[in-house]
């Protein structure tokens, strides 16, 4: 993953457990009204689910034990043995996208043409809807909870991009204790990090099936491909649950570690 800023596992028996587990959790959660009020967007064609899956720190869920594979196994390494958030379950339906509420047209084009593509923590903050580091994820983990054919709106990366996000963060926050980096307005920088990305770096695309998983890097630029035309899956939909557990408060390894 260091140099590609992406790693794809194949199937593992306990993985695959664990995904049947979490599908169906996840699925009696989606039933809340709540829920489906707060996540159900795009004209009902994605559901965002963050916080939808009621696993523990462990990644235990109903009736599966705690979360294990290559891929989780390869993040603990990598990074220390973080808790883990109640896990999104970000699921996707036919005709993906439509446009998300309060979209402009030039951010519904953005999601069209270039998937959404974002770093994850970097939230718009204020009227100005200024970029700031506000969650130190330590990696992506994603884990395929349903069986989909492969244009059915997979995760995308863009190969490398980990390498130049990291040195356009690291001009950007010169001089800032890593502390206060949440205060930085990173907007432009990070528009032209990402020009460089879609310049530069191969856009791939990242299917995959329950027992499998993808890591990817924290840095790295991805998003969410459009639902391709005869893609198939079942009326759940495609459904992934995404681990993002963060790094301690106010450190510098969200730019420093692998």
């Amino acid at each position: 993953m260091a140099q590609k800023g992406w790693a794809h596992f194949g199937h593992d028996a306990g993985v695959a457990a664990w995904a049947g587990a979490a599908r169906a959790a996840a699925l009696e959660r989606m039933q809340d009204p709540a829920h489906r009020e707060a996540w159900l967007q795009c004209g009902g064609t994605w559901f965002v689910g963050v916080d939808t899956l009621p696993n523990d720190a462990a990644g235990a869920v109903a009736w599966s034990g705690p979360l294990t594979g290559t891929a989780y196994g390869e993040a603990r390494a990598l990074y220390g043995d973080l808790p883990l958030h109640a896990g999104q379950v970000s699921v996707v339906y036919p005709g993906y996208p439509k446009p998300r509420e309060g979209e402009g047209q030039a951010a519904f084009r953005y999601r069209l043409s270039r998937d959404a593509a974002h770093v994850d923590g970097l939230l718009a903050v204020g009227e100005s809807r200024a970029r700031m580091l506000k969650e130190r994820h330590a990696y992506i983990l994603g884990l395929p909870l349903t069986d989909v054919s492969a244009g059915a709106s997979p995760l995308v990366v863009w190969e490398g991009s980990h390498h130049i996000m990291r040195a356009a963060f690291a001009a950007a926050f010169e001089g800032t204790p890593p502390e206060n980096w949440g205060e930085v307005d990173l907007t432009e920088i990070y528009k032209a990090a990402r020009r460089e990305v879609f310049s530069r770096c191969a856009r791939i695309e990242l299917p995959g099936r329950p027992g499998e998983a993808t890591l990817v890097h924290r840095l790295a630029l991805h998003g969410v491909a459009p639902w391709a035309t005869g893609a198939g899956a079942p009326a759940e939909g495609r459904m992934i649950a995404y681990f993002r557990p963060e790094f301690p408060d106010g450190g510098p390894e969200w730019l420093t570690a692998p």
